[in-house]
């Protein structure tokens, strides 16, 4: 399971340079849904380790509990924080 997430969160990028990005230039919600359930099947909150090192996720971990819930994702996602790599 970790190897899976660890490659599936690696087809994300996440960085703060992106926020700057025009609003509403993220995914769209079905997209954004597809990635959380590839990335957490059980719906359960991913550690920030699991992302790769350069991601700067403190943008997204709104609460600071060291973890990315499914809210936390999908408003990252939705705001064109979390991105798939291409």
């Amino acid at each position: 399971m970790k190897l899976k997430v660890a490659v599936l969160v690696s087809l994300c990028v996440v960085s703060g340079a992106q926020a700057g990005n025009k609003p509403g230039s993220g995914m769209n919600l079905g997209k954004c849904e597809v990635l959380w359930v590839s990335i957490s099947p059980s719906g359960a909150p991913i550690s920030k380790d699991a992302f790769p090192p350069t991601a700067d996720l403190t943008v997204i971990d709104t609460d600071s509990n060291g973890s990315i819930d499914a809210g936390e994702f999908m408003e990252g996602c939705k705001s064109g924080l979390i991105r798939i790599a291409r």
